[in-house]
């Protein structure tokens, strides 16, 4: 099966994590998804091993990148 309408297919769970933590920064995600590895020390590797498990939490973070993506798409369009 192809994953053609897919817009997460290709797209690593570090790199949607790294990207977000680069816009919002740490401490706006922990307001976004209440978690602890946001919160107390948070890292890269900590917050992946825990989106890995946690099914809620991984599909948060993966429509907030969603919603990210499409406010840049519609930027790029008024530019």
């Amino acid at each position: 099966m192809t994953q053609q309408n897919n817009p997460l297919h290709g797209v690593t769970l570090q790199a949607i994590l790294t990207e977000l933590v680069e816009h919002y920064g740490w401490e706006e995600l922990s307001y976004m998804v209440n978690i602890n590895c946001f919160k107390s020390d948070p890292t890269i590797k900590s917050s992946l091993k825990f989106l890995r498990k946690t099914e809620w939490a991984r599909v948060r973070v993966e429509n907030i990148y969603l919603k990210l993506q499409r406010h840049k798409e519609k930027a790029e369009k008024l530019n």
